[in-house]
């Protein structure tokens, strides 16, 4: 059975038609379920639970980034929660032109393709990173000047001028990764990428300082910043991130970036 987690977004009247075409398409490809409209008196994380009791085996997000990550959050707190390993499925129906990068990573553009690519039901069990009490399927990051960061417990850096740090499990832009240097979110790991920028004396010319490192477990701290986390939320700091390997069944398109 299906269930489609419809954020509370998609329900204005701007997407009323979208919605009518991606219910005639999935009915038309026997993916018929159950629709969830999200809302101010429903919540993500009590209709997930409510529908994995039920026996629902496969979930959809039909929205964006900020629904995926929530969705994805869900399931895996229902899961850890109950101390379950009821195997849930889960996919994506982007609606949106914005914020839906994770989607694209995934091989998935639009509702067209998104529907089939559930049609095809192309299955890969991935790993999801960690962020104290919350879960994230794709990158997270953080300003680099004042950041302290402690990697696997064994060794510290302290940044010290401005720049990004980038924590990644899947790769949302793996063309702006540095040369020969590569993130997958199946071998069990995260990458931590480093970018600082060093200012120069001459007006324009300033200096880009790359760092990648694989790691396991990471502690961020900063007075000052918080953690986005798959351009959705804010984590305040100290942050403790972990992964947690194969740990998530999605649906993915041939075209997906790993």
């Amino acid at each position: 059975m299906y269930i489609y987690i419809y954020d509370e977004y998609v329900n204005h009247k701007k997407y009323e038609h979208l919605l009518g075409q991606i219910e005639t398409r999935i009915t038309d490809l026997g993916l018929n379920g159950k629709i969830v409209r999200l809302g101010i008196m429903k919540s993500i994380q009590d209709s997930v639970s409510t529908e994995i009791r039920n026996g629902v085996k496969t979930i959809i997000a039909v929205g964006n980034d900020k629904t995926i990550n929530q969705t994805v959050h869900s399931i895996i707190n229902f899961q850890k929660s109950h101390d379950t390993k009821t195997e849930i499925f889960f996919g994506i129906i982007p609606v949106g032109e914005k914020n839906n990068l994770i989607a694209k990573a995934l091989g998935i553009k639009e509702w067209k393709e998104a529907c089939e690519i559930l049609s095809g039901r192309r299955v890969e069990t991935i790993d999801i990173g960690q962020a104290n009490d919350n879960y994230f399927l794709a990158q997270a990051e953080i300003c680099g000047q004042g950041t302290m960061l402690k990697i696997n417990k064994h060794y510290s850096i302290e940044i010290t001028e401005p720049g990004k740090i980038h924590i990644i499990s899947l790769a949302l832009c793996p063309n702006n990764l540095p040369h020969n240097t590569k993130s997958s979110p199946q071998d069990g790991i995260l990458e931590l990428y480093i970018q600082t920028k060093k200012h120069s004396l001459i007006k324009f010319n300033s200096q880009v300082n790359q760092s990648f490192f694989s790691f396991q477990k990471l502690t961020i701290l900063n007075k000052y910043a918080s953690l986005l986390v798959d351009n959705s939320i804010n984590i305040p700091a100290p942050i403790n991130i972990n992964v947690l390997k194969k740990r998530l069944n999605i649906i993915v398109g041939k075209k997906r970036k790993f």
